[in-house]
């Protein structure tokens, strides 16, 4: 028994080292002479999207021996090969991976030693990548429907456009980045203008009466490396460069058969004073009725406009106010006053002969008590002096005539 169990030990052992030999050996034959080697791996993977493109970003691994890192994605069926001999930890490597659709994506970058040998895996996931459906999704900013525009009397416009939500910006939402103005300037010429982050634009040079359209400019996330466009421009409302006539410089003139003032603090100048709505006396032009209607005054003011657009007209807060009344104009009164009463009929032919334009007869429907602002016919007669031919008053009288308040508009933008 004693040998049985001696030649049994033997055996065991005899196996066992057998088994070791062939074992390493198999091992050996696996690798076929060869170590495995993994080259340092890449950190800090991240991504910023773009246009059916993504730049992909990391940190070099500090292991000298590697000379390229490979991109796989859609399941390896596609790569880019990104050779680099950084290899500062600290610094970041950046590659735009092209021709991409509008979808998510998983990414995962290898490092490669010059022998071939590659690293453990890196995965970037859920990269979105963005295209012509977000971007058809855009709506150009919104510009102030109550007052979209304002003029100066300078002629120069700001447009007026709601604040940009800049608390958007924080999280990874879409938000405007900027907004071109396109406009045609005094020259004729197509202009181009930026809007960033501001409610208001200035633009000094605008020819009146053209277009003026605009489009907007995102990026899906704060720091997306391509910006989109709106599909289309949008139309602004239509600019009206009218502003009002410097009443400073306003004077009366005194022509033969004119309306005298009621009383001395009841003058022309009563029209020009300021006076919001209808004033009552004697904070009004009121005329003394010495002759029936219809009658004239007259006022300077002060310098030729060559493109008189508009004129407000606002009656007394009681009665004989205007509600039809002719405004005539001319540059220069030299032989200029006309002789014939102004109900005379012969006195429109007098007047055209004496070089004045009838610009608008205006007809009221009302009372005559509320400010009415209305447009002039011939907006391109240079006109310096203003003649304003009251013929009926709203109340019937036919002698006197009231009135608060007149201001005279012009194109600025011409």
């Amino acid at each position: 028994m004693k040998l049985i169990f001696k030649i049994t030990i033997v055996l065991m052992v005899t196996a066992v080292f057998i088994s070791c030999v062939k074992r390493d050996t198999e091992f050996k034959d696996f690798l076929k002479g060869k170590e495995l080697i993994y080259p340092g791996v890449a950190s800090n993977p991240n991504s910023k999207p773009g246009n059916l493109r993504v730049e992909l970003l990391w940190n070099p691994s500090p292991d000298p021996s590697i000379t390229k890192y490979i991109i796989f994605w859609n399941n390896h069926a596609d790569s880019l090969v990104f050779s680099s001999s950084d290899h500062n930890p600290t610094d970041t490597l950046k590659v735009i991976v092209p021709d991409l659709n509008e979808y998510s994506y998983s990414f995962t970058i290898y490092s490669y030693d010059g022998q071939g040998n590659k690293s453990i895996p890196i995965d970037v996931n859920n990269v979105k990548v963005y295209g012509p459906s977000y971007q058809s999704g855009l709506v150009n900013r919104a510009y102030k429907v109550a007052n979209p525009y304002t003029v100066s009397a300078d002629g120069s416009v700001t447009l007026n456009f709601y604040k940009i939500d800049t608390a958007s910006e924080s999280f990874s939402f879409a938000h405007n980045t900027s907004t071109t103005i396109r406009y045609t300037n005094r020259s004729g010429q197509t202009v181009q203008k930026l809007l960033y982050r501001d409610s208001s634009i200035t633009l000094t040079d605008f020819k009146g009466g053209s277009t003026l359209d605009f489009r907007s400019t995102f990026v899906p996330v704060k720091g997306a490396i391509d910006t989109f466009n709106v599909n289309s421009y949008t139309t602004f409302p239509q600019i009206f460069g009218y502003a009002a006539c410097d009443k400073s410089l306003f004077q009366k003139v005194y022509l033969p058969n004119d309306m005298n003032p009621y009383g001395g603090d009841t003058d022309v100048p009563r029209l020009w004073d300021g006076s919001v709505g209808p004033q009552g006396y004697p904070n009004i032009f009121h005329s003394d009725g010495a002759h029936p209607l219809p009658q004239t005054l007259t006022f300077d003011m002060g310098k030729v406009y060559n493109s008189l657009t508009q004129i407000e007209e606002t009656g007394r807060d009681c009665c004989h106010n205007p509600d039809d009344f002719e405004v005539w104009g001319i540059a220069d009164i030299t032989n200029a006053a006309t002789t014939l009463q102004p109900n005379d009929p012969g006195w429109t032919d007098e007047a055209i002969a004496k070089g004045w334009k009838l610009l608008k007869e205006v007809k009221r429907t009302d009372d005559g008590k509320a400010a009415l602002k209305v447009d002039l016919d011939n907006t391109s007669t240079p006109v310096r002096y203003i003649r304003i031919r009251i013929k009926h008053n709203s109340d019937g009288e036919g002698s006197y005539t009231n009135l608060s308040e007149i201001t005279m508009f012009y194109n600025v933008l011409n």
